[in-house]
């Protein structure tokens, strides 16, 4: 598979003599898979440089200067003054690191571990730039060293990531990203597999560490870039993403925390998820839900919804392009779709002369918007209705969604889903799983209602 996406091998040791032979065709081989850029990661002031001088002489190479635990004593004065040189020297370098703690070979006394992590998250700190973290055997001493210095405010990514669930969560709202090597393809590693479905795809990285931790399929041989692509497979099934998914949502993140080029901020009319694709039509709405991702970042899934103006049918159309390859055609981005009524009946009558399946994701306010039962409108263009509930009544609602209808619009959502019932084939009621909301009093509502019931997962941070 061809990806139009690319990936990022965020974390990779090229300097080393497992590849003095044959670099070239290891990075040959990485581009034919689709890998488009890599940073390769110094261990220690020798290290450091070496990535350096790869990194100009490959155009699509970066690098990250750090002195690796296991070399901590090389972080006296003089080593540090040497990794500030290297970091000032040259705008290919986008992190620090690695650094941190590894208390599983102790190669260094733990105290001076303790010191060197200190000191480089200070000179990111002083650099701004992002850190590159090493954590063996060492969670929580990691953890309360980042708090302690207020490595928040620079971030970074904590690499070859084996805490669990709850110490992810903590990271991300450090504003740490978390990164997985092939470790996550290991058929016993589930609890690691476990951590990357409960943490959103729009915190993650992928890496190889390479020549070390190879993905299953090239387990017991030296790893490169060109593999990065089956962490990013697996990263895919975990999360019911396709590959092309993880590729662009990883690549971006990579973007923005490395600052490795420019981010795509052009707002999509049309933009594809797994085998579905969704129209932004809007970017207005009658809510200002608390868990709207919009508030935070105008991106879903790798693609940017800041919509520059609101398109008219010709844009809509031209967006879609061929529509037949994708399983259905939804009405979903970062707005009530239905406040374009009459342009959601004129694109969908143009899908349904396709033979597309349609659907609309709605706060099921249009009858209130529109001041008439919009419902019968609709009949005939749309197989599918899915209507946010958000709650299992009209206080918990108006708490959650702030309705510009106020105390009308949960009874509106309500019959608007009663109305679908009649005209829509599909009519689901869904919810977001917000801390402190009743989901199952919600799912009695919609089963009372006669909908089908979904409960959405909800991501704190992300």
């Amino acid at each position: 598979m061809t990806l139009k996406s690319t990936l990022v091998d965020t974390h990779a040791h090229l300097d080393g003599g497992k590849f003095a032979a044959d670099l070239d065709e290891v990075l040959e081989r990485a581009a034919q898979n689709g890998i488009s850029r890599m940073i390769t990661v110094g261990c220690d002031i020798e290290s450091s440089r070496r990535c350096l001088d790869l990194a100009r002489r490959y155009a699509n190479i970066f690098v990250a200067v750090g002195i690796h635990p296991h070399d901590a004593l090389q972080a006296d004065d003089e080593g540090l003054s040497a990794l500030e040189e290297l970091a000032l020297s040259d705008p290919k370098v986008v992190a620090i690191g690695e650094t941190g703690l590894d208390f599983y070979r102790d190669r260094a006394p733990r105290d001076i571990q303790r010191q060197a992590f200190r000191q480089q998250i200070r000179l990111a700190k002083r650099l701004g730039k992002p850190l590159i973290i090493h954590d063996r055997d060492a969670h929580e001493e990691i953890m309360q060293i980042l708090s302690q210095e207020n490595a928040a405010e620079i971030g970074g990514v904590i690499h070859c990531f084996s805490g669990d669930t709850d110490m992810a969560r903590t990271c991300l709202e450090m504003g740490f990203y978390i990164s997985f090597p092939g470790t996550l393809t290991y058929p016993k590693n589930e609890a690691l597999r476990e951590v990357a479905r409960a943490i959103p795809v729009e915190r993650l990285l992928v890496e190889t560490d390479c020549p070390y931790l190879a993905p299953q399929p090239y387990r017991g041989k030296r790893n490169e870039p060109a593999y990065v692509r089956c962490t990013a497979e697996t990263l895919a099934e975990v999360k019911g993403l396709s590959l092309e998914d993880v590729a662009r949502i990883t690549t971006r993140n990579a973007i923005k925390l490395f600052g490795l080029g420019q981010v795509d901020q052009s707002g999509a009319i049309a933009y594809a998820i797994r085998n579905s694709l969704y129209l932004n039509i809007t970017n207005r709405c009658t809510n200002a839900c608390s868990f709207c991702a919009k508030f935070r970042d105008f991106t879903v899934k790798g693609h940017p919804l800041q919509l520059q103006h609101e398109p008219d049918f010709e844009e809509v159309i031209a967006a879609i392009g061929d529509p037949s390859t994708y399983d259905e055609v939804v009405f979903c981005g970062y707005g009530e779709p239905l406040l374009r009524l009459e342009l959601v009946k004129e694109v969908a009558a143009w899908l349904k002369k396709k033979g597309k399946k349609v659907r609309i994701n709605t706060d099921g306010q249009a009858n209130l918007v529109h001041e008439r039962n919009t419902l019968p409108e609709l009949e005939g263009l749309v197989d599918a209705v899915s209507v946010s509930l958000n709650a299992a009544d009209a206080e918990t609602y108006l708490k959650i969604c702030h309705s510009t209808f106020g105390e009308k619009a949960y009874e509106g959502v309500k019959d608007f889903i009663r109305e679908a019932l009649r005209y829509i084939p599909s009519v689901t009621a869904s919810v977001v799983t917000v801390p402190g909301l009743d989901v199952e009093a919600c799912r009695r509502v919609a089963e009372d209602l006669g909908a089908m019931f979904r409960a959405r997962e909800y991501n704190e941070v992300g």
